[in-house]
């Protein structure tokens, strides 16, 4: 074959190559995924049970108990009367225009997402921050979570875990974990190298230095991050909607679908109002502590 006749076959060649390498990696995943799929799924019982629990709680108390809960988590986190008073309004709004059910199951899965990543986030961002090698193999892994289409994971997620609320779970950790991991990295870096002389000083070996020192310092930091985990956890309540997940992004599937607009706008108000709950409560809370650790350390 001389070089005309290879240029000129090559790209039925690569395409040829190409077809049989995609078909090989989705029959080896869907092998793994017949032969791994129920144990992994076992694994996330817990995790589904207590997210079920949560949102019948939720859903079966009544509606006055469970806004004075939230209203009094709201005043908390904020010590804002006028937030707290905000919230209720929202609240109403929600419960009038017949929005309750969904906005408590969205709660839920938010409030079970966010546990989630803050219990496997600050880990890694710990770990990130003491070893430069463990950030350079775990940067690019968050770099390609957060450009990542969130489509694309979607796939061999439903894959493994079939439709429903773990699969959804998953897809909105994967989405949303990035910026806890990182802020927390970032937080821990960013304490005063003269704070840490002074309590090796004092005789603090790694792990007082870490918990004692690093963390409470680094707090405002990693409330930063967690602040915009739950916000990019918020962003894709439509999204995991699309496998199974009950909440308020499945009316406003509903309404792309069948072009209801009213239907669409309340409950994206909806999604708009737990977010600026969210965001100005995590926000208040970060603040808060800031001024106590600067205030502290006067």
């Amino acid at each position: 074959m001389n070089m005309i006749e290879f240029f000129t076959s090559f790209p039925e060649m690569n395409a040829e190559s190409l077809r049989l390498f995609k078909k090989s990696v989705d029959g080896a995943y869907r092998n793994f995924s017949a032969k791994y799929g129920d144990a992994i799924e076992a694994v996330f019982d817990p995790v589904l049970y207590f997210l079920v629990w949560f949102e019948k709680l939720l859903h079966n108390s009544p509606w006055p108990l469970v806004i004075l809960a939230l209203l009094g988590l709201v005043y908390l986190g904020s010590r804002s009367i006028y937030l707290t008073i905000g919230s209720l309004f929202a609240f109403l709004f929600i419960g009038y225009f017949g929005m309750w059910d969904d906005t408590m199951s969205t709660v839920s899965i938010i409030g079970v997402c966010t546990a989630l990543t803050i219990g496997f986030g600050i880990p890694v961002g710990i770990l990130m921050s003491g070893s430069d090698r463990a950030r350079a193999m775990i940067t690019p892994v968050l770099d390609v979570m957060q450009t990542m289409p969130s489509f694309v994971y979607l796939i061999p997620v439903v894959m493994l875990l079939g439709i429903g609320k773990i699969p959804g779970l998953l897809a909105v950790i994967i989405y949303a974990i990035p910026p806890v991991i990182r802020l927390t990295d970032l937080g821990i870096r960013e304490v005063n190298k003269e704070v840490l002389e002074a309590a090796d000083a004092f005789g603090a070996n790694r792990m007082q230095k870490l918990f004692r020192v690093q963390l409470p310092l680094a707090l405002p930091t990693i409330f930063a991050g967690i602040n915009q985990t739950i916000m990019m956890a918020l962003a894709m309540v439509v999204i995991a909607s699309m496998i199974g997940v009950k909440g308020l992004g499945q009316p406003v599937l509903k309404a792309i679908t069948n072009q209801y607009f009213t239907m669409g706008l309340l409950n994206g108000l909806a999604i708009v109002a737990l977010a600026i709950i969210f965001d100005r409560v995590s926000q208040s809370y970060g603040k808060r502590m800031q001024q106590h650790r600067a205030g502290a350390n006067e």
